[in-house]
C-alpha cells in the first residue's frame, strides 16, 4: 500500500510531466509584452543616429550596451537552478518597460548608453530563467514549450516596431514614455499568476566541477554555429530599417512595416520549428533552416514588389526560428542544470549578437549596407557546419 507521501511524489511527477498550458501560456505572454519593448529599438536607431549626429557603428554600439548585461546570464542562471525561478521573471516587464519608455528622454549618447545598460540586466533577469520554467512546466514536450514562448518573443518583436512608429508619431521620440505602464501591468499579472506555481529547483544539480567538462565542448560549438549565425539575423531584423531607408529610399513606416514582416513571419518559425523538432530531431531542424535563410535572404536583395514580401516571409521564417530548436537542445543536455545551461546559451546569445551588430554597422560604414547585407549572408553560411559536431544526443539525432 502506497503511503500519503509516495502518492504525493507521484502526483508531482505526473505534473511534472504533463504539459501546463496554462502556465506556458502565462510566461509566453509575459515574453510577448516584455520584447514588445525592445523591439523598438531598431526603429529609434535612425532617428537616434540623426539626433546625435553619430556613425552606423557608434549608433548600433548603443546595442550593445543592452548585450553587455548578457555576460551575467550564466550566474543568474546558476542561482535560478537553487530557488524558484518565478522571482526573477516577474519585475522584468515593468523595469524593461520603464527603461525603454524614458530612452526616448535622453540627450545623450552616454545616457542613452546608460539607460540600455539597466535595460540588458532587466533582459537578463528575464531570459535567463524564463526558458528554464517553459522547460519544467512542459513536461515532455520540451520544443513545443519552447516554441510558445519564443513564439511570444518574436510577436513582440513584430509589433514593437509598428507600436514605436505610431507612438513616435503621436508623440515624438521624448513623449512616449507613458507606454511604460503596460509593463507594470503585466508584472502585476505574473505575480497574481506565478506566485502558487509550483516550480521548484532541480534536487539533482550538478557542481560546476562536473559540468564543465562537458558544457565546455558543448558551448564552444555553439558559438561557432551562433556567430556566423548572428551576422544574419542582425542584417534582417536590427539593421532591416536602415537598410531600407539608407539603401532602398524607403520612409520610416515602410521601414517599420519592413520588419514587422519578418518578426511577424518569425512568430508562425519559432511556433512551429521546436514543435517539429520533437519529431524530426533537432539537428536536422537546424541545418534546413542555417541553409535556407542565407539564400533566401540573398535573393531578397535583388526582389521587387510583390516578390520582396514573400520573401520577407521566408526570411522571418527561417532566419528567426532556429532560437527555441537550440533552447530546447540545450534543455536536453543539461536537464539538472536548465537555467545555467540557458544562461550560458543566452549569454553566448547575446554577446554575438552585440559583436554582429556593431560588425554589421562598421561594414556598413566602410563598404555600404548593400555590401555589408550581401557579406552577412555569406558569412552565415559558415554555421552549417556546425550542426555536425553539436552533440544533440537524442535517438532521433542518433538515426540521422
Amino acid at each position: 500500500m502506497s503511503t500519503a507521501g509516495e502518492i504525493k511524489e507521484l502526483k508531482a511527477q505526473e505534473q511534472n510531466e504533463e504539459f501546463q498550458t496554462q502556465h506556458v501560456l502565462t510566461v509566453a505572454g509575459a515574453h510577448f509584452v516584455h520584447d514588445t519593448y525592445t523591439g523598438f529599438l531598431p526603429v529609434l536607431l535612425p532617428l537616434i543616429r540623426n539626433q546625435l549626429f553619430i556613425t552606423n557603428s557608434l549608433a548600433g554600439s548603443l546595442i550593445i550596451w543592452s548585450q553587455a548585461p548578457s555576460l551575467l546570464n550564466p550566474f543568474i542562471g546558476y542561482i535560478a537552478d537553487r530557488v524558484s525561478v518565478r522571482y526573477f521573471i516577474i519585475l522584468a516587464p515593468a523595469v524593461t518597460g520603464t527603461l525603454m519608455g524614458v530612452l526616448g528622454l535622453a540627450s545623450t549618447y552616454w545616457a542613452m548608453a546608460m539607460i540600455l545598460l539597466g535595460t540588458g540586466v532587466s533582459i537578463a533577469a528575464f531570459h535567463a530563467p524564463a526558458p528554464a520554467l517553459i522547460g519544467q512546466v512542459a513536461g515532455k514536450n520540451t520544443g513545443r514549450g519552447m516554441s510558445f514562448f519564443m513564439a511570444g518573443g518574436e510577436l513582440g518583436r513584430a509589433l514593437g516596431p509598428i507600436i514605436i512608429a505610431a507612438l513616435l508619431v503621436r508623440f515624438g521620440i521624448g513623449g512616449y514614455w507613458n507606454i511604460s505602464i503596460v509593463g507594470w501591468i503585466i508584472s502585476a499579472v505574473l505575480y497574481f499568476r506565478l506566485r502558487n506555481l509550483q516550480a521548484q529547483p532541480s534536487k539533482n544539480v550538478i557542481p560546476f566541477r562536473k559540468l564543465w567538462p562537458k558544457a565546455q565542448g558543448y558551448f564552444l560549438i555553439l558559438l561557432w554555429l551562433m556567430a556566423f549565425r548572428a551576422l544574419l539575423v542582425v542584417a534582417v531584423t536590427i539593421w532591416l530599417p536602415t537598410f531600407m531607408q539608407d539603401v532602398l529610399g524607403s520612409d520610416q513606416w515602410i521601414a517599420a512595416r519592413a520588419l514587422t514582416i519578418v518578426e511577424g513571419a518569425g512568430v508562425v518559425g519559432a511556433l512551429f520549428a521546436g514543435t517539429l523538432s520533437d519529431r524530426t530531431g533537432r539537428r536536422w531542424m537546424l541545418m534546413v533552416l542555417l541553409i535556407a535563410s542565407p539564400i533566401l535572404a540573398l535573393l531578397f536583395m535583388n526582389s521587387t514588389g510583390t516578390m520582396s514580401i514573400v520573401l520577407m516571409l521566408l526570411i522571418g521564417i527561417t532566419a528567426i526560428s532556429p532560437t527555441p530548436v537550440i533552447m530546447a537542445s540545450v534543455q536536453d543536455q543539461f536537464p539538472e542544470n536548465r537555467a545555467f545551461a540557458n544562461g550560458v546559451m543566452l549569454a553566448i546569445n547575446f554577446v554575438t549578437r552585440g559583436l554582429a551588430i556593431w560588425g554589421v554597422g562598421a561594414l556598413a560604414d566602410a563598404i555600404g549596407f548593400e555590401q555589408a547585407f550581401f557579406w552577412s549572408c555569406i558569412l552565415a553560411l559558415l554555421s552549417v557546419p556546425a550542426t555536425f559536431l553539436l552533440p544533440l544526443g537524442n535517438e532521433k539525432e542518433l538515426a540521422i
